[in-house]
């Protein structure tokens, strides 16, 4: 088994429309759904969402000082805004998942990422 992240890709900054409660309510019940699948097809380690970017902190080496700074480390128009950790057979399996899941949340995309051994 290979272990393969699912990152969702969601829309940032000002002009970033989030979904009514109602969409996200139905989004969320659609995602609950293919998580319950995942775990009875025993491919679920790990899901989560995220809090926007901008709650971001970005934590930097420089020499022997420690810097902090506020916001994601790159700017952009999509940032990570929620991930899933599958142990999946190869990667077509992986994909499988994403694409169910692709569904669930449409129309956001999910970048499909294997792990190191």
């Amino acid at each position: 088994m290979t272990r393969y992240l699912l990152a969702i890709q969601q829309p940032d900054g000002p002009d970033a429309v989030p979904p009514g409660p109602d969409e996200l309510a139905a989004i969320m019940r659609d995602v609950e759904a293919v998580r319950h699948d995942m775990v009875d097809a025993g491919v679920w380690v790990f899901s989560g969402g995220l809090h926007s970017a901008s709650s971001a902190t970005v934590v930097r080496s420089r020499g022997e000082d420690v810097l902090l700074t506020d916001g994601p480390y790159a700017e952009g128009k999509e940032q990570i805004g929620g991930l899933t950790i599958l142990d999946a057979e190869d990667l077509d399996a992986a994909l499988h998942w994403a694409g169910r899941l692709a569904r669930a949340i449409h129309p956001l995309p999910i970048e499909v990422r294997p792990f190191q051994d």
